[in-house]
């Protein structure tokens, strides 16, 4: 099998990072997989030739941090850093916890990560960032705020990373992958359509990578749905 390089996978142990996991290893790459679950990392590893693992939490970010970099070191650089990891809860009450939470991991952990592979590739002169965005960052949620905030942050964070490396000119992507709903512990809720499996979504981030697109929508329909979120009044929307 031919070698694609080395990727490290950022929230692998279920639903779309622990999916990508295996079809990136399955591809040829050498994967190193990080979570905070650190028996489900060790079963995926079973399964994944030549796989590392290091137990991480985005929660933790300054430990986080240090984590990445000694896996870096562990696995001898990598190509590929894929952020997957996320949480996000249906909170019509505001629980503060819940909201807390959301932004410890989708927006302090998820700079922390993005900052730490981005500083890497631009010392190694190249490299790959994905990271899992979402539909719902473009429009407020009245059931889940904080998740639909977080996800913004996500979007505009990626967004200024990929104006930094253009006036750099240094050949390093950054790809926004927005997600539609995908069948994880995450997708709650009423009206939820146009379900994919993370199976269905990892195939469709791969070929993202692979063209190294900017950003994608996952699966490809959401992009309509984008589309109808820009030219409908936020009056109706609110509704």
């Amino acid at each position: 099998m031919e070698n694609k390089g080395k990727a490290i996978i950022i929230g692998a142990s279920s639903g779309i990072g622990e999916a990508l996991a295996r079809l990136l290893s399955s591809k040829g790459f050498r994967v190193g997989i990080c979570a905070r679950r650190s028996h489900l990392l060790m079963a995926l590893q079973s399964d994944l030739s030549g796989s590392v693992v290091k137990e991480m939490d985005v929660g933790k970010p300054d430990e986080a941090i240090e984590l990445f970099r000694g896996l870096l070191e562990e696995m001898g650089g990598a190509d590929v850093v894929v952020i997957s990891a996320g949480t996000g809860f249906i909170n019509p009450e505001l629980e503060w916890q819940k909201e807390k939470t959301t932004i410890d991991v989708n927006v302090i952990g998820f700079c922390a990560m993005a900052n730490a592979a981005v500083k890497y590739f631009m010392k190694s002169g190249r490299g790959h960032l994905v990271a899992i965005s979402s539909v719902a960052a473009l429009f407020g949620s009245h059931q889940a705020p904080a998740y639909s905030a977080s996800k913004a942050f996500v979007l505009n964070y990626l967004e200024g990373l990929q104006g930094r490396m253009r006036r750099a000119r240094l050949p390093i992507t950054v790809t926004d992958i927005r997600a539609g709903f995908v069948d994880t512990a995450m997708a709650q809720g009423p009206g939820i359509f146009w379900m994919a499996s993370p199976e269905k979504a990892a195939r469709q981030i791969y070929q993202a990578m692979m063209k190294k697109k900017t950003c994608a929508y996952v699966t490809r329909r959401w992009r309509l749905v984008a589309w109808l979120l820009k030219i409908v009044p936020h009056s109706l929307l609110a509704r």
